[in-house]
Order: C-alpha cells, then sequence, then structure tokens
C-alpha cells in the first residue's frame, strides 16, 4: 500500500516495478538461451573467449559460404541478441538443410512473433530428430493448449534425454494430476541444477515428512485471576499475524535433513522462496546468524515476507530501528504481517494515528489481524463502541480472538446471551481463553458442572488459571491425586494462587516435626516450602505468612521477620500478629503493639486479645476492657470465652 506524499515509498515502489522487469526479461533470455545451447549446435567451442563481434564476423563469412553450422550458430546469436528479422533467414537456411537445433531456434524465433502454430510444426521437425529442447517446446505447446496427453508424451521425451527444463514441466504436469511419479522428475530436474524444483522437491520432502510424523489430516494450532471472576480478553499484545514459512516436519530441527539440503541449492542458486524457507528452519533451530544471512538475501530479491521476518529477528536481537526499515519495506510491498507489525511498534510508543493508519494498511492487504489490532487500539483509548465494530470484523472474518474479546465487551456491556455465542464460536475455533472464559460464564451461574467441563478444556492446552480452577475443583471432591497434578501444571505457569494450594496439599502430608532441639543442625527446606516461597515471591500474603511460620520453626527468626514483615505491609493481619509476636518475644513489646493494634483493626481476635493482656499488665484498665470487648466482638470462640473473663476480672478490679 502506497501512502501519497511518503517519498521514501515512492522510491522503493519504483525500484520494486524496475526489478520485477529486469526479472522477467532475464527469464525469457534464459529460456531461449536454455532452449538453444541444449541442442546439438556444434559451432566453436571457444566462442566464450572471443568477441561477440569477431564471432558474429567470422560466422557471417562462413555462413555466405555455404557452411550449415555457421549459419544455425549466427541465426542462434541473433535470435538470443532479439534480431528476429535478421536470424530468421540463417534459421531457415539451416532448417531447410536439415539442422534440428536451427528448427527449434526456428520455432523459438516465431513463437516470439505469436505464429504459435508454425512454431510448432518446427518443433515437431526437430523434436522427432532428436531435440530435447524443442520435445520440451512442443511439450509446453500442448499443455497451453489443454492436450495434457500430448504434452506429457513431448515433455516425457524431453525428460528422458536429460533436459533439466523438460523434467521440471513433466513434473509440473504430473504434480497437476497428483500422481506419484512427479517427485522423481522433480529431482532429476533439480540434479542438474533447476532451482525451482529443487525448490519445490524440498516442499515435497518435507510435507511427506510432516505427514508421515502427524498423520495426513492433522492441522498444527490471560485472563485475570478467576478468584476476582473479572473476564477480559488475552489480545492485550497486538497480533503481528502469522509466522513466515517454517519447519514442518514434527522432528526437533524442523525440515527433514534432505529437504533442508534442496531448499539450501535453491536458495544458493538465488531462489528467494527457498531463502525465505531456510531461513526459517534456521531460525527455529536457534541459528539465528545464518538464518538472518537468508532472510536478508532473499528480501533483497524482493521477498516481502522475508523482511518482514528479518524485521523481526532484528527486534529480538534489540535493533529495533532497522527492524522498522525492513517492516517499512514488506509493508509497501504489501505484506500484512509486518504492517502490523509497524502498528505494534507506533503504538507500543504512543504514536497512535500512525499505529491506527499501518493497521488499516494490514487490514487492506487482506490481514484480518489488521481489524483485530485496530480493535485493541480502539478499546485501550476506552472507544468502545469503534472496539466493538473492528472486533466485530475480525470475528466474523474468522479471528477467534477477536470472537472472543468482542464476547468480553458484549459481557461487560451486561449482554450475557449475545457474549456466550461468541465465546462458544472462538472456543471451538481453539481459543484457550475463550474456553476459560465460557467457564468463568457458566460458574457465574452456579453452574459448576459445565463450568468445569470448559475448564478442563483450556487446562489440556495449558491455561494456567483454568488448570487451577481444575484443580480446586478436584480439591473439592476429595481427589487429591487429580488436584496435584492440576495445581503443579498451574503453579508451574506462574499462578501464585496454584503454588499455595499445591504447597498446601503437600504440607498436609508432612509429619509433624515435633518440637524445635536447641542445637540441632538446620532442617533442609522441604519441597512444600519452596512451593510456598515461590508464591511469597510473586506477593501472595498467605504464602508470605506460612513461609514465616516455616523459618520461625526452623529457628531463622531473621527469615520469619522478613516474611511476617512483608506479608504485614502488604494488608496481612496474620503477618501483623505473627510479626507481633516475634518481636515480643525478642522484648520489643512496644513495636510488637503497634502491629496488633494493625491487625486487631483489620479483624484479628487473638491481637485484640493480646492488647487487651499488655494493657492489664500496664494498669491500664479502662483500655483492656475496651480491646476485651472487642475480642469478644471478633472471635473465635475460645478468644471470646478469654476475652470475656478478662473483661469481668478487670471490672472487678475497677470497682473494688
Amino acid at each position: 500500500m502506497v501512502f501519497m506524499g511518503d517519498r521514501a515509498t515512492l522510491l522503493e515502489t519504483g525500484r520494486f516495478v524496475q526489478r520485477h522487469a529486469r526479472n522477467a526479461a532475464d527469464e525469457i533470455i534464459e529460456a531461449v538461451g536454455a532452449v538453444d545451447t541444449a541442442v546439438d549446435t556444434t559451432a566453436e567451442t571457444d566462442a566464450d573467449t572471443e568477441n561477440e563481434t569477431e564471432t558474429e564476423a567470422r560466422h557471417r563469412r562462413a555462413a555466405e559460404r555455404g557452411d550449415l553450422a555457421a549459419m544455425s550458430a549466427l541465426g542462434a546469436l541473433l535470435l538470443r541478441r532479439g534480431d528476429l528479422d535478421g536470424a530468421e533467414p540463417y534459421l531457415r537456411g539451416a532448417t531447410a538443410e536439415g539442422d534440428r537445433a536451427a528448427a527449434n531456434n526456428l520455432g523459438v524465433l516465431l513463437h516470439q512473433r505469436g505464429y504459435a502454430e508454425e512454431a510448432a510444426g518446427w518443433w515437431r521437425v526437430a523434436a522427432v530428430a532428436g531435440s530435447a529442447p524443442a520435445a520440451h517446446a512442443l511439450g509446453r505447446h500442448h499443455r497451453e493448449r489443454g492436450d495434457e496427453p500430448a504434452a506429457e508424451y513431448w515433455l516425457r521425451q524431453a525428460a528422458e534425454q536429460g533436459h533439466a527444463l523438460g523434467a521440471y514441466a513433466l513434473a509440473d504436469l504430473l504434480e497437476h494430476r497428483s500422481d506419484v511419479g512427479a517427485e522423481r522428475w522433480l529431482r532429476a530436474a533439480a540434479e542438474q541444477g533447476h532451482r525451482e524444483a529443487a525448490y519445490r522437491l524440498a516442499l515435497a520432502l518435507e510435507r511427506r515428512a510432516t505427514e508421515t510424523t502427524r498423520g495426513p489430516h492433522e492441522t498444527g494450532t490471560r485472563l485475570r485471576a478467576p478468584g476476582t471472576g473479572a473476564i477480559v480478553p488475552s489480545g492485550a499484545t497486538a497480533t503481528a499475524g502469522a509466522a513466515p514459512p517454517g519447519p514442518a516436519a514434527g522432528e526437533p530441527g524442523g525440515a527433514p535433513a534432505e529437504a533442508e539440503q534442496w531448499f539450501r541449492q535453491a536458495a544458493a542458486r538465488g531462489h528467494r522462496r527457498a531463502a525465505l524457507h531456510l531461513g526459517a528452519i534456521l531460525e527455529h533451530r536457534g541459528e539465528l546468524k545464518e538464518a538472518g544471512r537468508w532472510y536478508l538475501s532473499s528480501a533483497k530479491e524482493g521477498e516481502a515476507k522475508a523482511a518482514c521476518a528479518l524485521g523481526f529477528l532484528l527486534r529480538d536481537a534489540g535493533d529495533e530501528e532497522s527492524a522498522a526499515v525492513w517492516w517499512l519495506r514488506a509493508a509497501q510491498d504489501g505484506d500484512g504481517n509486518a504492517a502490523n507489525a509497524l502498528g505494534a511498534l507506533h503504538a507500543a510508543r504512543g504514536e497512535q494515528q500512525t499505529a491506527e493508519r499501518w493497521y488499516r494498511a494490514a487490514m487492506d492487504a487482506g490481514d484480518v489481524n489488521g481489524a483485530y489490532n485496530l480493535g485493541l487500539l480502539c478499546a485501550a483509548q476506552d472507544r468502545i463502541p469503534q472496539a466493538e465494530q473492528w472486533y466485530r470484523r475480525a470475528a466474523y472474518a474468522g479471528h477467534r480472538e477477536a470472537a472472543n474479546a468482542l464476547a468480553v465487551l458484549l459481557l461487560q456491556a451486561g449482554d450475557a446471551n449475545g457474549a456466550e455465542p461468541w465465546f462458544s464460536k472462538a472456543a471451538e475455533a481453539g481459543s484457550v481463553d475463550a474456553a476459560f472464559n465460557l467457564g468463568i460464564l457458566h460458574a457465574g451461574r452456579d453452574d459448576d458442572r459445565t463450568a468445569l467441563v470448559w475448564y478442563e478444556r483450556a487446562a489440556a492446552a495449558g491455561h494456567t488459571e483454568a488448570a487451577l480452577q481444575v484443580g480446586i475443583a478436584a480439591l473439592r471432591d476429595g481427589d487429591e491425586r487429580t488436584a496435584e497434578r492440576h495445581l503443579r501444571c498451574a503453579a508451574g505457569g506462574g499462578s501464585a494462587e496454584a503454588a499455595f494450594r499445591l504447597a498446601s496439599v503437600l504440607d498436609a502430608r508432612r509429619p509433624d516435626p515435633g518440637p524445635a532441639v536447641l542445637g540441632a543442625p538446620r532442617e533442609e527446606k522441604t519441597e512444600c516450602e519452596e512451593w510456598y516461597e515461590r508464591a511469597a515471591q510473586q506477593g501472595h500474603r498467605r504464602a508470605q505468612v506460612r513461609v514465616g511460620m516455616l523459618a520461625a520453626g526452623r529457628g531463622d527468626l531473621a527469615e520469619a521477620d522478613r516474611w511476617y514483615r512483608e506479608a504485614a505491609e502488604a494488608g496481612s493481619r496474620n503477618g501483623a500478629f505473627n510479626l507481633g509476636l516475634l518481636l515480643a518475644r525478642e522484648g520489643s513489646e512496644r513495636e510488637a503493639a503497634l502491629w496488633w493494634t494493625r491487625a486487631a483493626r483489620a479483624g484479628h481476635g487473638r491481637a485484640a486479645l493480646r492488647l487487651a493482656l499488655l494493657a492489664a499488665r500496664r494498669g491500664e484498665l479502662t483500655e483492656g476492657r475496651r480491646w476485651c470487648a472487642r475480642a469478644v466482638e471478633l472471635g473465635p470462640a475460645e478468644v471470646a470465652e478469654r476475652a470475656a473473663r478478662l473483661s469481668e476480672a478487670l471490672h472487678q478490679e475497677l470497682t473494688a
């Protein structure tokens, strides 16, 4: 997509057109050269070392004397130069004398003039005389006219004589018919240096390896913590779209070794799509430097996908500016993936208008991620009606995460009935987040059985919070083994709540350590304590308190103090109470009272009782009775009973 006023874009587009015009001309010249040089022309073998003008003059002198080989060679030389009028009489003269190379090249000349049928006649003459290039040309002629049996016959004649172009054209015809013999002829052409044959052979080998590994019909495919009950879309970051063609085989290195060899051979001969594919294979293997070289080679030849992939490689290496240059080049050549990447880059810089322009360019290029990313952009700016419009557009085009995001918007607007079908559509299309959101939706309706079905589906696909919910449900049902398995998955995925609950399950299995023995060696940390610590490090307050308790049990009071204090400062009343106990034992009763006060005001009954006892010892009887009343109010029962007795004693003391 070209934007008016963008000088760099216009210049690059001009270079693109010129480059493709040159490539087209080269292909024509190469085709003529291949047809001519492969025939039985026995003219001078040292022509490469002679000056072309001298060579032409020598051939002319010999041709005027009636030398048949010179007439044929001179006609071929003029034909290659594009001098059709000059070439024709020499080619016709040599053809009349039975020179098959001249007959073939006369066919080429007539075909260029637009006389296809007459050209085919001369190709037939040459092909019958044993010219492989003529047989190839005649086969191509018949295929263009829809006569596949005749095309196959003549192409096979060329291929069996070792003609690379004939072998490739025969392979193409057979592959079009899904004939298993196509691979043999692709290989034959590739072995003779035909780069397109090498590329297609590599694709065929890779495809077969994929089907062997996965089966012929198999295809390759974060929300808020559930405790809040909030459903949000996972698309917090822009989507750049599909990755470049990469390893398809199911083995660790990606493509099988033979396929990679043919990709490499085609790429070395300048095949830009082979270079792109080879770069993707190497990137998948982690060989980023070599991958970058092949991406660069392909991108310089005008492959937009390679320019896009090179941009991602540079971005991952920390060179965002160079990445943007290649994304710009790819996007201007119509690559929607690169346009999306540019949009995300500008959005991250706060350049919303530029980001929107590139997302629209991606959408215009046919990349549905553009509409989805426009939805994300509008949602981030609280432009909810516009966000819904773009999400809906992408969702109707089959974008599963857009369907999930649209459902979230509808649900937040109070339209649960409208949201559910979109959640279902997204989940059935493979959106793990949508499956989890359906679980939350059904849980909110007290339909725990259906909610669990969706949680299990999301958990099986690796959704951390869904695995936590399945684990909690299994604990509720008494299935500790299933619970542990899912909690381990969720905890390993980074869920602090799952790590805490897993630690609690393991903690319950531990034997009672008994009282600490003075001078005994310090025990190693158990697995349950490691999980508590992982949750604590993520800010889980109950885990922080439990880690503090375990540290205190080991006699590590400094560690206990650290975790109690961290929990207390984050608002944990149990952390504040335990920190107060620790400080009181160490003689810091004044600071302990401060933490107990904080805990009691947050609803901790034992802390209120401690404050009452502290006041009583100080003789502050009225203050003591006030805290006793608070302890009676907060409980639990044994605390309330003790507080009531203490209050009565203080009352008697006051009225004595």
